[in-house]
């Protein structure tokens, strides 16, 4: 599907001899065409917030939106702006379906006393856009009409009610149930479904469950695994190691100051000749804080073929999120597949551990200990490396260890106590 859009909008790009921008009517990107131009007014405030973000402001948003382009029909141009970042006025064409809009193209107008598009060029414009508001309202439909479906797969228990979950859905999506998909969770999500996901075979917000997480010390409950909402995605894959489409499509859920790394990590990030083309402005929908324990993340599990082990692929993406969370070095959009112990300890942490020996360094008044025999553990034991890293000298960490033996009662030395101990201050910080 993310290919047709692309598709079409190229089609627009060269039938108005300008680069188009196509956004959901969230003001999400979807896909946009190649822009060359040296002219450094191209690249005004919101545009480059745009491509950096592919969000706005609610302002700009608003700003837009107030030129009428939710109830128009046909092209609607909008003035430059400078003092709201605009230097250069927009053409857009909104994008709809049976009478409902469904998002809209953008595209540069030219600079005042300069003539603008040809006006057949932009009646056939506006018919690609049709082709385009079929497409999402069908891709929205789909995903709506699926969501029972979907959210039954995920919430019901192993066994019988399962199966059935999976047969229900299997029947929902007919021969694409078959082919390729990637499963998403998004935490905490704030509100309800979003209207369209690109690339989505189902959506869903479904409750979380598990303990939140957060630095070893904190107060349990303290991420976005301890309860509340998730958003559930089942994303299309055209093959098992391409999941670009699938981190794109998760970056434009998170909140913007997110987005970046996210799209970073997609290897989708605006870059050459296509970054400079973006147009428009983009807003998300997160409101979440993009920091803190309370941080909005996204994990995605390895692809499955067909519908079978999705509830074990949904399973890996709430550990993979949990797991940014807990590693920030993960974040904010986590693979199951680069999470490493985390695989195993997600699964063995759905809920609140603490292990009777670690259980009073793990209180919040011994977070430095907890975080210097952290520190330790992963440096294997390396003493120098420990002290380096903490910024401290080698007979303060010595000192901080003994005290560590002393509230756990293990043996630093022995194997198996650095074992257990690590064990535990990583899982709690899933806890």
């Amino acid at each position: 599907m993310k290919g047709d859009y692309q598709d079409l909008v190229d089609e627009i790009s060269a039938l108005l001899g300008a680069p188009a921008t196509l956004e959901n009517r969230d003001f999400r990107l979807i896909a946009f065409g190649a822009h060359d131009s040296d002219d450094d007014l191209a690249m005004d405030p919101v545009r480059t917030r745009s491509i950096l973000t592919r969000q706005s402001t609610a302002a700009v948003r608003a700003w837009f939106e107030g030129f009428g382009i939710a109830r128009a029909t046909g092209p609607v141009r909008i003035p430059a702006a400078p003092d709201a970042g605009v230097y250069r006025g927009r053409i857009c064409l909104p994008v709809r379906s049976r009478g409902i809009v469904q998002g809209y193209v953008w595209l540069l107008d030219q600079e005042p006393g300069m003539p603008g598009p040809d006006p057949a060029a932009l009646a056939a414009a506006m018919e690609v856009a049709q082709r385009i508001g079929v497409l999402l309202a069908e891709e929205a439909k789909a995903g709506a009409d699926l969501s029972r479906e979907f959210q039954a797969v995920l919430t019901a228990g192993r066994g019988w009610q399962q199966d059935m979950a999976v047969a229900a859905l299997r029947a929902a999506l007919g021969p694409g149930g078959d082919g390729l998909h990637a499963a998403v969770c998004v935490a905490p999500w704030p509100g309800e479904t979003p209207a369209s996901v690109p690339g989505a075979a189902a959506v869903c917000v479904v409750p979380l469950r598990g303990g939140g997480a957060g630095e070893p010390g904190d107060a349990p409950g303290a991420g976005p695994a301890g309860g509340g909402l998730a958003l559930a995605v089942l994303l299309r894959l055209r093959s098992t190691d391409a999941l670009a489409p699938a981190l794109t499509a998760v970056a434009r859920l998170l909140p913007r100051a997110a987005e970046p790394a996210a799209a970073a990590a997609a290897g989708a990030g605006a870059s050459g000749s296509r970054a400079g083309a973006a147009a428009g402005a983009s807003a998300g929908a997160g409101s979440t804080t993009a920091t803190g324990p309370h941080r909005m993340t996204a994990g995605v599990a390895d692809p499955v073929r067909g519908l079978a082990e999705l509830p074990a692929a949904w399973e890996h993406a709430v550990a993979a999120a949990r797991a940014a969370v807990a590693e920030p070095r993960f974040g904010p959009v986590a693979q199951w597949s680069q999470i490493g112990p985390y695989r195993l300890l997600a699964s063995l942490a759905s809920d609140p551990v603490a292990d009777p020996a670690a259980r009073t360094l793990l209180a919040p008044a011994h977070r430095e200990l907890a975080r210097t025999a952290e520190v330790f553990l992963d440096c294997a034991g390396q003493a120098g490396r420990a002290a380096a890293a903490l910024g401290i000298h080698r007979q303060t960490l010595y000192y901080r260890l003994g005290r560590v033996e002393q509230l756990t009662g293990l043996d630093l030395d022995a194997g198996e106590d650095r074992l257990l101990l690590h064990m535990a201050l990583k899982a709690s910080r899933l806890a």
